[in-house]
């Protein structure tokens, strides 16, 4: 190797600490994506869903920077559905699937065949879609049931159907795979331990830890066969995260810069008409076989160059033997339907060309602009953690986590509200006591507990605000332990809970006790905190910058909490607790709007969902107004008014055509109707349709023609 790659790896593997491949980063991608693990499976035990879930991929394992653009791959289990890979494994009163093959089955791919639950026999016959009967009477189930079922999905929802493979989404930046989890390894996967016993890696406890992993079929079947609908696939996913999880740096960095080359440089030579691809999993392959055959010594930082070019060194083998064997499962070869041998032999010459240039495309990598950081060098470089990049990846990881909780609480409460078993504080109770069994059961992880114990918080928040809704409406006094009931759940957030609790007040007329809440609130939201909502994405995903330099050392769910505001959610049983201006947010829908909601809309357009920042203006608005502190009064309008013409507030705003509806109620109470009706105008034209402006634009319009 050239005398020059010492230095030159040491200077790459710092570039790469500072766009993201880092120990800090890595390790809070590896706890971002199992604490949403955790919290899927949590959501779907509630939802009476026995299932497991898991996140497979570049973004959980820590290998991919923001200019990579990764998707996010997400595989889930039903665990009704018992995979037999020999008799001996029927269960009785379960969904049985056998395992079959024959000399026709392409390699890494099963046939199910369905097994009675009463009687561990064949089931003969069936009148059903998703099965297929051969000439034998054998019954099998079709990986289209899937397929089918997904569309379904989809299209009850108004969503876009997409497939990729075995992967079934609606969105282009997510892999949603259904899967069937096979206990038992099959014999293909089963002989890769006697051959790991020769190499340098994986260690012996890895291995050790892999026996007991288990494998996936997913349903896809093989490239070109005639059973391709009723073919399964298996697949060592959790294998294979073990392997990653167990990596240092150095074959991280190496996989990086290996996807990077691929998306850059490969895909220029792949360019024929049979839908060919080099994919990020043939770069794994080629990594996974390198640190098999390569001596401990030579995964050091300042090899890391040499380390990649080995790697494209067992690329080029795979492609001068025209076969890429999986690292795992024997006798598959993975550029088969993948990659025909004209883009093998164009991009075999490719790959000889940049190692012969002794890796000068490195300096040429435009993902992250990693080639320009690399010859910026020493000079230009920041130290990680304090990197930018580094804690905007730390920040959206956080905020992320907290969206999908927020948006799991958001079809909780939709669940419970819509229960007609029970009232809603009934059920409330109910389902807060089945989480709490729930987090004390023995093999609940600690993954678990931190989501079950946040979801208890924020059901408690809803409990205890219909609870004060139900005294307000009837008149009655608020019950003894109301008060410890509000402070169980203050802390979800800086902001959602107690601006709740301080609507409250101003509902009960208790103005002084309200702004004292809205004071405590006020002091806590500050610049640093992020909002963060369960029910829209924002149009332009830029997070606050003190925020992420929080998150980079702080990412515990206690000092998390410290630094979000949650969008503030009032259901139907909770209007007494909310203003009245707030009751039309739950009745938004003109003619026929509710026809034009998504799937996620359903959920919440019946409540009044306002931005945390927003709301506690208009309080205190309403607040001062009502004490007579005309000068405090002016003032929140004033700013309530600046979020609207800000354009770094506005667009952190996830809700901004209620703001606009508030800040025209402001106005109205002004005395100014005019600016109300152009408030009114401008949150419709954000959105036209499912928005309360239409009743308020309505009856101003009345109120100024009469």
């Amino acid at each position: 190797m050239p005398a020059f790659f010492h230095h030159l790896s040491e200077v790459l593997y710092q570039v790469l600490e500072c766009v993201g491949v880092n120990p800090w980063v890595v390790e809070r991608r590896h706890h971002t994506f199992l604490h949403m693990e955790a919290a899927r499976e949590v959501h779907g035990h509630l939802g009476g869903n026995d299932i497991t879930v898991f996140h497979f991929g570049s973004q959980s394992e820590g290998t991919t920077t923001p200019g990579l653009q990764s998707d996010t791959d997400m595989l889930s289990t039903h665990n009704y559905v018992n995979i037999m890979y020999s008799w001996a494994d029927w269960q009785q009163g379960k969904f049985n699937l056998l395992m079959v093959r024959d000399e026709d089955t392409p390699p890494q791919h099963y046939l199910l065949q369905w097994i009675r639950p009463d009687i561990p026999q064949p089931v003969t016959h069936a009148n059903n879609p998703d099965f297929v009967t051969d000439s034998q009477g054998h019954v099998f189930y079709s990986n289209m049931a899937v397929v089918r079922r997904a569309a379904a999905v989809c299209g009850a929802h108004h969503l876009p159907h997409l497939r990729h493979g075995p992967s079934n989404s609606w969105r282009e930046d997510w892999d949603y795979v259904y899967a069937f989890h096979c206990k038992t390894l099959p014999a293909e996967i089963r002989a890769w331990f006697t051959k790991m016993q020769h190499g340098f890696w994986p260690s012996h406890e890895t291995l050790q830890a892999a026996r007991i992993c288990g494998g996936f079929l997913v349903p896809v079947g093989c490239h070109g066969s005639v059973n391709k609908e009723i073919e399964w696939r298996i697949t060592p996913n959790l294998i294979e995260r073990l392997l990653m999880f167990s990596l240092n740096m150095v074959p991280i960095k190496c996989l990086v810069i290996l996807k990077m080359i691929k998306q850059q440089e490969f895909v220029k030579y792949i360019t024929c008409e049979n839908n060919c691809k080099f994919t990020t999993f043939h770069c794994k392959t080629a990594l996974f076989f390198t640190l098999n055959r390569t001596h401990p010594s030579l995964w050091t930082k300042c090899r890391l160059i040499e380390c990649i070019v080995r790697c494209l060194q067992t690329i080029l083998e795979f492609l001068n033997q025209g076969e890429c064997p999986h690292f795992i499962v024997g006798e598959v070869d993975l550029f088969d339907g993948k990659l025909c041998r004209d883009c093998q032999l164009r991009l075999k010459r490719a790959i000889q060309g940049m190692i012969e240039d002794d890796m000068h495309l490195l300096f040429h990598l435009q993902s992250d602009g990693l080639g320009q950081r690399l010859m910026g060098l020493p000079h230009e470089v920041r130290q990680y953690p304090g990197d930018d990049v580094n804690a905007a990846i730390c920040g959206k990881l956080a905020r992320d986590m907290f969206n999908q909780y927020l948006g799991y609480v958001r079809h909780v409460c939709h669940r419970l509200c819509n229960n007609e078993e029970a009232d809603v504080i009934t059920n409330m109770n109910n389902e807060i006591n089945r989480l709490e069994s729930l987090a004390i059961n023995a093999s609940t992880t600690q993954y678990d507990k931190n989501y079950t114990k946040f979801i208890v918080k924020s059901l408690m928040s809803v409990k205890v605000s219909v609870t004060s809704s139900s005294c307000i409406q009837s008149g009655q006094a608020l019950p003894d332990d109301i008060w410890q009931m509000y402070g169980e759940s203050l802390d979800t957030d800086v902001a959602s809970s107690k601006l709740k609790l301080a609507s409250m007040h101003y509902c009960r007329g208790e103005l002084r006790k309200a702004e004292s809440v809205l004071h405590e609130v006020e002091f806590d939201l500050d610049d640093s905190v992020q909002p963060v909502c369960g029910c829209r994405e924002l149009v332009n995903d830029k997070l606050s910058k003190s925020f992420c330099e929080y998150t980079v050392q702080n990412y515990s769910h206690e000092q998390l909490n410290k630094k979000l505001a949650f969008c503030v959610r009032f259901l139907r049983e909770e209007k007494f607790c909310a203003p009245r201006f707030l009751w039309c947010e739950m009745y938004r829908a003109v003619g026929d709007d509710v026809d034009h909601r998504d799937f996620h809309e359903c959920h919440w357009m019946d409540w009044a969902e306002v931005d945390a920042r927003p709301l506690l203006l208009y309080l205190q608005y309403l607040t001062y107004r009502g004490l007579g502190v005309r000068h405090r009064q002016l003032e929140a309008h004033l700013r309530l008014e600046g979020i609207l013409t800000t354009r770094d507030k506005w667009h952190q705003l996830y809700h901004p055509e209620t703001v606009l509806n508030l800040t025209g109620h402001c106005w109205e109470l002004e005395g100014n109707s005019y600016r109300a009706l152009e408030a009114y105008n401008a949150s419709l034209g954000a959105f036209p349709r499912n928005n309360a402006a239409n009743w308020h634009k309505q009856r101003l319009e009345m109120m100024l023609n009469n």
